[in-house]
């Protein structure tokens, strides 16, 4: 059983940055690749990254590649996303998720534990 929970979500102004965090607790946390989605209103759950404990193996939403930083403290248990130069249309719910299924990281589905995300919202 792995338990997780985001933070650091709030309201930022467009151009702004923020990182939020994914606390990970429970047995086994090693075996799992981390990811991060998000959900905007009335839009289906989306990849954004997503991560290895040890760093060495990490995805992003091409879209997203050079605004968004995914990283993992395994001395922490602890996965962060670090986004910069956030836009308005990356005002959505947050998740953080945990996969045994290293081939799907993209896929929503694929995850067996997720938290009860954090709120992003960007304003113009």
């Amino acid at each position: 059983q792995v338990q997780l929970v985001e933070s650091g979500g709030r309201l930022v102004h467009f151009g702004g940055s923020l990182q939020i965090s994914c606390a990970a607790s429970g047995r086994g946390l090693s075996a799992y690749r981390m990811g991060w989605f998000r959900q905007a209103p009335g839009k289906e759950r989306e990849f954004v990254a997503a991560i290895n404990w040890d760093n060495t193996k990490i995805y992003y939403k091409n879209s997203l590649k050079g605004r968004f930083t995914i990283s993992a403290d395994d001395t922490l248990n602890t996965v962060y996303l670090q986004m910069n130069n956030l836009q308005t249309e990356d005002t959505a719910v947050y998740y953080c998720g945990a996969s045994t299924d290293i081939f799907r990281l993209r896929e929503w589905d694929k995850y067996a534990y997720w938290g009860q995300g954090t709120q992003v919202t960007v304003s113009a």
